[in-house]
């Protein structure tokens, strides 16, 4: 078992094994949700036996050629960015499933859940290790595909339309970035993107693109599906804005706009703005959103202009931080809906408003809860703290201290809405009864709000790994 083995099935796993969930069914329930756990973790721990291999390598990056048709190739493109990200989205995606036994045991088209679960993990898979711009088109719209099951999980009427106004936004974005790659295609004559490294595309063709990633990544206009996405389960939007969905419009900004191609200037004065802006509007309807479940979603919409802003910086500290930045972020808003999701089932609310007092009557959830709302904040030790230092202090590195002061002051309104959501559901007057998760929710919520701790107490683990990564990903384009 070598390099092409390992790689090949850290997509093949989660995408074929996905289509054997439905036949496992028709044996026992138990055995389908044990082996959805087992194709996740297994989807998990391929890409460690990656490691060793890439960082031996002389270039930091193997590439995995699969002729196809004419000059069209199947290409894989390993490295520390990639590895680190389905590292990352895999491990979430086991733990979010784990916690799916008891979330969803009542629930009907369970089958159809864990099928789309593994498929969307698999999506994930297959867009980071692309080097292929067509077969990074085609993971991102199976994504696409997947969260739209899932966010319409309920069936209800009202539930399809948010389902397919979710679909239709990312769509079109999808469909505009397309046109973004046909422009690059007509002027590199490739969609390899190994042989499009610093190479120089239009203002129109970054327009394109960045519609695309910016309607994935829900940053602002095209953010508004990602609070409407609420209505699915919290396992699902745990998924999409902690493990899979958002992350994909970032990591295609890093491994476009950072390793491959050059981007004109007007749009490096552009970017950051922009990201902010988005940030700065999603945090103040946050501070006055009463829904537990959209207020972590703007929260997510606000907290991904950082690591659009550490990814444009394009100094090593501020890449690093935009990295490290999808792992903290990925655990503590992992936590944060899947703490979210005990309550519902423990009240059968989400209006903060006619929630109160809930931290005698669920303890480890709020004690989980906190700290993952610190971790967001960026309160140290926690590992938020070290990933949204790095990429304001990689703004200030790249002359924009007037951006580093709006990102400080984002960071300001995000310690306001989440002490407020804190207080509102767990401290003041008792407002409704509810009662602790199931042992296993509780669990899994309790290990994401450790973990989140663990990376800031263990920062050199993960920072070395991502100060690689972003070294890697800038050594083309010096």
């Amino acid at each position: 078992m070598d390099t092409p083995f390992f790689a090949l099935w850290t997509i093949f796993v989660p995408v074929l094994g996905s289509i054997t969930i439905p036949i496992v069914s028709l044996v026992s329930n138990r055995l389908r949700n044990a082996w959805a756990l087992l194709l996740a973790t297994i989807t998990f721990v391929l890409p460690l036996f990656l490691i060793p291999a890439v960082f031996g390598s002389p270039d930091g990056q193997i590439i995995l050629r699969y002729h196809l048709i004419g000059s069209f190739d199947f290409i894989l493109l390993i490295d520390a960015l990639s590895i680190f990200v389905s590292l990352v989205s895999s491990f979430i995606g086991a733990l979010i499933v784990l916690y799916s036994f008891d979330y969803i045991a009542h629930e009907e088209f369970q089958t159809e859940y864990y099928t789309m679960v593994i498929f969307f993990i698999g999506s994930m898979m297959g867009l980071v290790y692309s080097g292929n711009l067509i077969f990074m088109y085609l993971f991102w719209e199976i994504a696409a595909i997947c969260s739209w099951r899932l966010i319409g999980f309920y069936r209800l009427p009202s539930h399809v339309v948010k389902a397919d106004k979710a679909f239709l936004i990312t769509f079109f974005g999808a469909v505009v970035m397309l046109f973004g790659f046909i422009q690059v295609y007509g002027t590199t004559n490739t969609f390899d993107l190994t042989a499009m490294r610093s190479v120089p595309i239009s203002s129109l063709a970054v327009f394109f693109i960045l519609i695309g990633m910016f309607s994935k990544s829900a940053t602002f206009p095209l953010h508004t599906w990602l609070p409407d996405a609420g209505i699915a389960p919290s396992t699902v939007t745990s998924l999409l804005h902690a493990a899979v969905l958002v992350k994909i419009g970032v990591y295609a900004y890093a491994r476009l706009f950072c390793y491959t191609f050059n981007v004109p200037l007007e749009w490096n004065l552009i970017i950051p703005v922009l990201v902010m802006f988005s940030s700065l509007v999603a945090a103040g309807a946050a501070l006055v959103e009463n829904d537990i479940k959209r207020i972590l979603a703007l929260s997510t919409v606000s907290q991904i202009g950082y690591i659009f802003l550490g990814f444009w910086t394009r100094t090593i500290i501020g890449v690093a931080g935009g990295v490290l930045f999808i792992l903290m972020h990925g655990l503590a808003k992992a936590g944060l809906f899947l703490c979210a999701g005990i309550i519902e089932h423990g009240t059968g609310k989400r209006d903060i408003r006619q929630l109160g007092g809930l931290f005698k009557g669920m303890p480890f959830t709020t004690i989980s809860f906190f700290a993952c709302i610190l971790s967001v904040i960026g309160i140290p030790p926690f590992g938020g703290f070290f990933s949204k230092f790095m990429v304001l202090a990689g703004t200030v590195e790249a002359g924009r201290p007037g951006i580093a002061f709006m990102g400080l002051l984002i960071a300001v309104m995000t310690a306001m809405y989440l002490f407020r959501l804190f207080h509102a559901v767990f401290l003041g007057d008792k407002r409704t009864e509810g009662s602790e998760g199931t042992s296993l929710m509780v669990g899994v919520v309790f290990t994401l709000a450790i973990l989140s701790l663990l990376a800031g107490i263990f920062i050199s683990f993960s920072g070395n790994f991502v100060e690689g990564a972003a070294a890697h990903l800038l050594e083309g384009l010096k």
